[in-house]
């Protein structure tokens, strides 16, 4: 009865989301001619923008890397102070209810938070993905140190360990794959999202993709998505090799 009801919920939500969509086949068969214009104006692709082009993944990447590498300095001090295995539910509680409000506020609202307090650049840009990746990662190192195993934490603190070294020898040893594999999704998740803050100004390749685009120079747009592609399989493949490498 309560899959059924679970079913009958799930069926009900869809529909009620297809008829407030507005959608209708007239829009959709109107819009197939003016895609496939757009489409052909795309190519080939104009590569002649590759130096800025460059410029812009790299200053992508080095916001995911620099947002990723603060995030997880951030993480792990409030995981520890999220956990409910190592303190009280009067300490574990308001922390996680914190990381749950950063979580809950758009990134793309947080970049633009951020450019008006330091100005355009890549600055805003790690400031955003510091923040909101912190939100994230707490929670998944908070949720790792809980679901460790507790008889070798219970055995270090029968031979009289500290909490730090109960931390160290006993839970590390236990999350440590889980939280590269945390810290590996997150940084795939970051690139992606520093891929559009330039659409903001906080920094990045979305400045060029944003550019190009309002000015109807799609053929530029097309190389610089083509760039972007390859830059996302490219990490996509580094991604599986270090968790290859080290799982």
């Amino acid at each position: 009865m309560t899959r059924n009801l679970i079913w009958i919920l799930i069926g009900g939500a869809v529909i009620w989301a297809g008829l407030s969509a507005d959608i209708s086949t007239d829009k959709l068969s109107s819009a197939a001619p003016r895609l496939a214009d757009f489409l052909a104006r795309m190519f080939p692709p104009d590569w002649s923008v590759w130096p800025e082009i460059l410029k812009g993944l790299l200053e992508t990447l080095r916001i995911a890397i620099l947002g990723t590498f603060f995030s997880v300095i951030l993480s792990a001090g409030l995981a520890v102070l999220a956990s409910e295995k190592l303190f009280p539910r009067l300490i574990w509680r308001p922390v996680r209810a914190l990381l749950a409000m950063i979580r809950a506020i758009p990134l793309i609202v947080v970049a633009m938070l951020m450019v008006g307090s330091v100005g355009l650049g890549p600055l805003p840009g790690i400031l955003a993905i510091t923040f909101h990746a912190t939100g994230m990662l707490a929670k998944f190192y908070a949720e790792a140190i809980d679901n460790v195993a507790s008889a070798p934490v219970a055995a270090l603190e029968s031979a009289g360990a500290s909490r730090a070294q109960q931390l160290r020898w006993g839970i590390w040893p236990q999350m440590a794959p889980v939280v590269l594999r945390d810290t590996i999704f997150r940084f795939e998740l970051n690139l992606r999202e520093s891929l559009v803050l330039g659409i903001v100004g906080a920094g990045g390749i979305g400045l060029y993709v944003q550019t190009y685009v309002r000015s109807f120079q799609y053929d530029k747009a097309a190389a610089v998505t083509f760039a972007i592609i390859i830059l996302v399989l490219i990490s996509e493949l580094v991604a599986v090799i270090v968790q290859r490498r080290f799982s």
